[in-house]
């Protein structure tokens, strides 16, 4: 038998689909994969019924249906104040996680370098050894999860391609601040480097955090590459709605990766999420109150166990230190509490490049009652 290519062995299968198995043979309460258990907002589900019997089984326009894109660009202008085209800026993928290949393959050629702040969502490094590129990581430091300035400089001196920065952050709940991505694209833009901005917890922040879109400040416009989806914002992570927005040289050439490979998203689910994108500011307030809500029921179990944590300041994951419970590395934890306290997470050390194994990732994007089960579930571990 011919051997696989070699670039496969730069990365395993996602450890948290592989925790998501793990919950579901144990019946243990999934907090590892980052999905809701509730339904996506009223006007989104009428919409997909409608959408189902209308005109739209067929393929869309490849690099998005037209009246998707429109929206889209409304939206992405009203909270952030650019001017976007949706013929020119736009090309809608499927799910934030083909936006990202599309725009490191868009991005990089073979042997380029990719910055990449550790820990990381676990799909990066794999894109960046996809697309050809070697990756080049720069420790963020807890309890806030900054950067050390001095390293930043060190990683770009080496000349990168592209750096990608998720913000709000999976795993850490990181927000960056405009003073930092101020910084970031200053040294992108003295090595000529793409910034390659992760955005799909945009709307779920935390007092008093704001999320700055990094495209929009000066000078940003013609190097960032702005990934992101529908999926965290309407609770419809199945959907596997999700778009690149950049210069239009950029997406020029980014339709042509998307074009091979997926062609396009699915047509009438698109057609259904425009009455997502027209939702009213009011959506998302009571978004940000709802997550609020729900952190702070989870933390609030969290902080009864004993078990020091980090506070997130977005998105909806908190890493957990379990070095008090005395059962191993962090892998040799997660499967115990799956299998003996019915809660799964994620092993940290998936997520660090550095030799870290003594964190869990959960996450709270589940109804109130839920994060109460799990929380019921997780105070055994009291004195454990």
């Amino acid at each position: 038998m011919p051997a696989t290519a070699t670039r496969l062995q730069g990365f395993t299968e996602s450890v948290i689909r592989g925790m998501s198995r793990l919950a579901t043979r144990h019946n243990a309460i999934n907090l590892a994969q980052g999905f809701p258990d509730f339904d996506p907002p009223e006007p989104l589900l009428a919409a997909l019924e409608r959408a189902t019997r209308g005109p739209f089984h067929q393929y869309a326009v490849t690099w998005g249906a037209p009246a998707f894109r429109q929206a889209l660009a409304r939206k992405i202008q009203r909270f952030s104040g650019m001017a976007v085209d949706p013929d020119r800026d736009l090309v809608v993928t499927c799910g934030s996680t083909e936006a990202m290949m599309v725009a490191l393959m868009t991005a990089c050629n073979p042997g380029d370098r990719v910055v990449v702040f550790s820990p990381f969502y676990e799909n990066y490094a794999a894109d960046a050894i996809l697309s050809g590129a070697e990756p080049i990581f720069v420790p963020l430091r807890p309890p806030h999860f900054s950067y050390d300035p001095a390293e930043l400089e060190h990683a770009f001196a080496q000349k990168p391609k592209a750096i990608i920065v998720c913000n709000p952050s999976n795993p850490t709940g990181k927000v960056f601040t405009r003073e930092e991505l101020l910084h970031i694209l200053a040294l992108a833009e003295r090595h000529d480097t793409f910034v390659v901005m992760d955005e799909p917890y945009e709307h779920i922040v935390f007092e008093p955090h704001r999320h700055v879109h990094a495209a929009a400040l000066p000078g940003a416009a013609a190097r960032t590459i702005t990934c992101s989806s529908l999926s965290k914002t309407y609770s419809i992570t199945g959907w596997r709605l999700g778009y690149v927005h950049a210069a239009p040289e950029v997406i020029a050439q980014a339709r042509k990766v998307h074009d091979f490979l997926t062609v396009g998203a699915a047509a009438p689910l698109q057609e259904a999420a425009v009455a997502g994108l027209e939702m009213p500011d009011s959506y998302y307030a009571g978004l940000q109150a709802q997550y609020t809500a729900k952190r702070d029921v989870f933390l609030s179990y969290l902080r009864r166990t004993g078990l020091p944590f980090t506070e997130p300041q977005g998105a909806y994951y908190v890493q957990v230190d379990v070095r008090p419970l005395n059962r191993g590395s962090d892998v040799e934890v997660a499967e115990w509490m799956t299998r003996e306290i019915g809660v799964a997470g994620v092993p940290g050390s998936s997520f660090f490049r550095e030799p870290v194994d003594h964190l869990i990732r959960f996450h709270f994007a589940k109804k109130e009652e839920t994060l109460h089960a799990a929380g019921e579930r997780l105070l055994k571990l009291q004195g454990s």
